[in-house]
């Protein structure tokens, strides 16, 4: 193969391979159990499947609009008003799009310009920084308090300067397995009231909140619906993490400036896919029942390393379990996790790398979103650590 001549200086020098892959990787070269990254390894519904089915072979297989399917939009703006009580415009404020994380690099693109500043709460979620940091915008963390994973409003208020362009929000939070309270929605619609920031907003877990708490959506906010982008996932939604789809719903002036970036981006979404998630939409107990299957795999989960030395965190929301091992081992998270999927079987994520600078906490994230005959074998290893 011809190697390039030259030399491309990299926008991201410090960017390596995501740990979702490495880990991956890692657990399927050494055939350990993977409650790494967050896919379930469980079938989606069979009714799905039979819609792709349907729509594969219903001429369907050509550009859809460039915003999406009317009828998807449609039963996106019908969820969205009868959850959170928002109002969205089918044909001017809601994107069918290819993924969240698409989702939320295109907010990013449309905003952010060089020397802007963009508010992250850590530990982050790995994508954010790279999206502000690729389009020259400058990432300002704010950390959040352990072992609850607090945030701190206050210091929120202190990092916000004339250049912070936008803040990223997530809740439920991807890796900390916590949720924003009213009151926390609350704090921060008063912190930018008299701003221009706008809230990039990723919710794609907004159907998987436990223990009776209801997810606080900005969109529930109209301080904070008013300038935010909504992002949602149909793959964390429907078990199908590999179709990559999802939505966004914004104001008219955000949304209007989403798609032009988005029209050159991707500028469409799978099309035949638009109409299974159309006509799967009408069956609601789909979403509406989510939060009680997942919290029953956490409780097994839990139930399985009770007899372990792993210290439980709270875990309200997502697909995750984080475990503190400070009476197990001094160990750095990032070795511990090798040594455990090398040694003993069992792949998960260390927390430290969603910091830029990480705290000397020991904790790893597990994934329950699993059959629980996986997760019983994961239990079964931890607990003889």
């Amino acid at each position: 193969m011809p190697t390039y001549p030259g030399r491309i200086p990299s926008k991201l020098p410090h960017v390596g391979t995501t740990i979702f892959t490495v880990m991956s990787r890692l657990a399927a070269e050494h055939k350990a159990i993977n409650l790494s990254q967050g896919f379930p390894d469980f079938e989606c519904a069979a009714e799905l499947r039979a819609l792709v089915t349907k729509y594969f072979n219903a001429g369907v297989n050509q550009y859809p609009p460039m915003a999406g399917i009317p009828a998807l939009r449609e039963a996106v703006a019908e969820k969205i008003e009868t959850l959170y009580g928002a109002r969205y415009d089918v044909e001017d404020e809601i994107t069918i799009v290819p993924g969240a994380t698409y989702a939320i690099y295109t907010a990013v693109a449309t905003l952010i310009r060089p020397g802007d500043e963009v508010i992250l709460f850590e530990p982050a979620y790995d994508s954010y920084a790279p999206a502000v940091e690729v389009h020259g915008g400058k990432p300002v963390y704010v950390q959040m308090r352990y072992p609850d994973y607090s945030i701190d409003w206050p210091a929120v208020e202190t990092a916000i300067t004339p250049k912070t362009r936008a803040i990223i929000l997530n809740t439920p939070n991807n890796p900390t397995a916590t949720v924003l309270s009213a009151e926390d929605l609350r704090m921060l619609e008063g912190i930018l009231k008299k701003t221009n920031i706008v809230v990039i907003s990723d919710e794609v877990y907004e159907h998987i909140v436990f223990d009776g708490h209801q997810h606080q959506s900005v969109t529930r906010f109209p301080g904070l619906a008013e300038r935010s982008f909504f992002i949602s996932s149909f793959g964390k939604t429907y078990s199908v993490t590999g179709w990559k789809m999802g939505y966004v719903a914004a104001p008219r002036e955000l949304m209007a400036e989403f798609r032009k970036v988005h029209q050159f981006n991707a500028f469409v979404t799978n099309g035949p896919l638009q109409y299974v998630f159309a006509e799967y939409m009408k069956n609601k107990d789909a979403y509406l029942q989510l939060a009680a299957f997942y919290q029953q795999k956490r409780d097994f989960f839990l139930d399985g390393v009770k007899a372990s030395r792993f210290k439980p965190l709270p875990s309200r929301g997502t697909f995750f379990q984080n475990l503190s091992y400070e009476a197990i081992s001094d160990e750095k998270d990032t070795d511990l996790a090798l040594r455990l999927t090398r040694e003993h079987g069992i792949a998960a994520i260390p927390v430290s790398v969603f910091y830029r600078k990480p705290p000397a906490h020991r904790v790893l994230r597990f994934c329950f979103a699993k059959s629980e005959e996986t997760l019983a074998k994961g239990a079964e290893i931890l607990s003889r650590l």
